[in-house]
């Protein structure tokens, strides 16, 4: 018995801990990737198991029997959490609601499980001994939940699929245990016939999880979903309908085949079109090829380094002819160079400089972006930048994110830059924010566009420096890597658009 129990908070542990994980990651995929999500999950969910162990004190009779129940409600609840999650989210108004309902109902029902088993083993074990080992136990599991979850299951088995893996490992704890201490238990059959039932109905959605996952995200998103997969950094996800094909990462738009010509010259050409100096172009981010098509249509620029951390994404647009056909093959040009790099950390290590650098990462909705936006981050960029060269960064909306916009400028102003703040219209997103950060005033007036362009002309741009009166100027404070400000910034100007 003692050994059963031991190895059972082993794996209960570990199913614990992945069904939190899960709740934040498909909190952040939906809401927002946001350290705000997985931060009021592990409260929520650590305050559940503070009163299921509470609760657990009220529970005095067959508790053999009652360890077995709660593990195969833990598994039903757990390991049909991601797919209810999915489901729920294009259907109800007050989606948080259901969110943390759902993780308070597992964490109660993990918290009640550990004060169970102790009760159960504190009659063979002197009380030093069971706290110890019991404790010992529970930590290993979740340290190798911690570890296991990023590295192996959210890459290769999705969310979905996931949960289902460990809701079927919690019934199989409860089946086993029944085996184990058939004797012991009063009503074995109807606890084995319940056991094998929840594992069937687990296996079914284990097996079938591919195909719920394509119907929630047709519900979430517009357009037919043509391509999803996980990569070890985020969800991609493309929809297509008949005259419009879409990027999402995370669940969040990052561009439309409509209008994303307007966003992308916006970003390359009032950077490159002044410059005469522009042989070595670095791309930071920009793993579709989008902005390097826009650099390609300069035939001076030598070589372009594109340094993306995601190679499932790069992948997908070097190889699949939809996207081929939009970003015109940029990314299997003789001319590029694709890393698959974190851009911070591949700054830190290469010793290259660049005429010119575009930086196209997505919005600081979390401190692993908004590093990237960071004094840290530009002060490294200059030591990679000719005397003569320049950057133009994508810096969200002066609009609806107005102190993030500003914060960007002046975080590239405390770095030694001189900032050109300026905004296009993007129907998609609406009014977007870029800046440009050089050791000296840029020169709009020597701009020579490459023919073709579809929106930016020398006309534009001078409309696009004006900021009106609802986009000017103001304090918002230096992003720096002990403060993290922008972040902060972002979210609490972005949640009046979450779901």
């Amino acid at each position: 018995m003692q050994k059963t129990l031991l190895y059972s908070i082993f794996f209960v542990a570990i199913c614990g801990l992945i069904y939190e994980l899960i709740a934040g990651t498909v909190a952040s995929y939906l809401l927002g990737d946001s350290v705000t999500q997985f931060s009021t999950i592990i409260g929520t969910y650590l305050f559940a198991m503070g009163i299921g162990s509470h609760l657990s004190k009220y529970l005095d009779r067959n508790l053999l029997k009652m360890f077995v129940t709660i593990e195969l409600l833990v598994g039903m609840v757990g390991g049909f959490s991601a797919a209810i999650l999915f489901l729920l989210f294009d259907w109800v108004e007050h989606f948080r609601i259901c969110l943390y309902s759902l993780v308070l109902v597992t964490g109660i029902l993990v918290g009640i499980e550990i004060p169970i088993v102790m009760r159960i083993l504190k009659e063979n074990l002197p009380f030093k001994d069971l706290v110890a080992k019991v404790f010992t136990f529970d930590y290993i599991g979740a340290l190798f939940a911690s570890l296991l979850f990023p590295l192996v299951l959210a890459p290769k088995l999705g969310l979905i699929r996931t949960s289902f893996l460990f809701g079927i490992i919690n019934v199989a704890v409860a089946i086993w245990a029944i085996q184990a201490f058939k004797d012991e238990l009063k009503g074995r059959t109807g606890l084995l016939s319940s056991g094998l039932t929840c594992l069937f109905l687990l296996v079914a959605g284990f097996v079938g999880s591919d195909h719920l996952l394509a119907w929630s995200e047709t519900n979430i998103y517009q357009g037919n979903v043509i391509y999803s997969k996980s990569s070890p950094y985020q969800r991609l996800v493309l929809t297509k309908d008949a005259n419009e094909l879409r990027l999402f990462l995370n669940g969040n738009l990052q561009f439309s085949s409509r209008d994303e010509y307007r966003y992308h010259e916006a970003l390359v050409h009032p950077l490159v079109s002044q410059h005469k100096l522009r042989g070595k172009v670095l791309i930071l981010g920009g793993g579709d090829g989008l902005a390097a098509r826009e650099l390609l249509k300069y035939p001076d620029v030598e070589s372009i380094t594109l340094v993306d951390l995601d190679k499932e994404l790069t992948d997908l647009f070097a190889s699949q002819e939809i996207l081929i056909d939009l970003n015109r093959d940029s990314l299997k040009s003789r001319k590029m160079t694709v890393i698959n790099d974190d851009a911070f950390t591949w700054l830190r290590k290469t010793n290259q400089v660049f005429d010119l650098v575009i930086i196209d990462f997505p919005d600081p909705s979390n401190f692993s972006l908004g590093k990237l936006y960071s004094t840290a981050f530009y002060s490294q960029l200059r030591s990679h930048l000719h005397p003569e060269g320049a950057f133009a960064v994508q810096s969200t909306s002066p609009v609806a994110a107005r102190k993030s916009f500003w914060c960007i400028v002046e975080t590239i102003e405390d770095a030694g830059f001189i900032t050109t703040p300026y905004h296009a219209y993007v129907p998609s997103f609406g009014e977007w924010g870029y800046i440009i950060g050089s050791f000296s005033e840029p020169v709009f007036d020597r701009a020579v566009y490459p023919e073709g362009l579809k929106f930016l002309s020398a006309e534009v741009m001078k409309t696009m420096l004006v900021f009106p009166p609802d986009m000017a100027r103001i304090e918002s404070g230096v992003n720096r890597l002990n403060n993290q400000i922008l972040v902060r910034h972002f979210e609490s100007e972005w949640s009046e658009y979450a779901h």
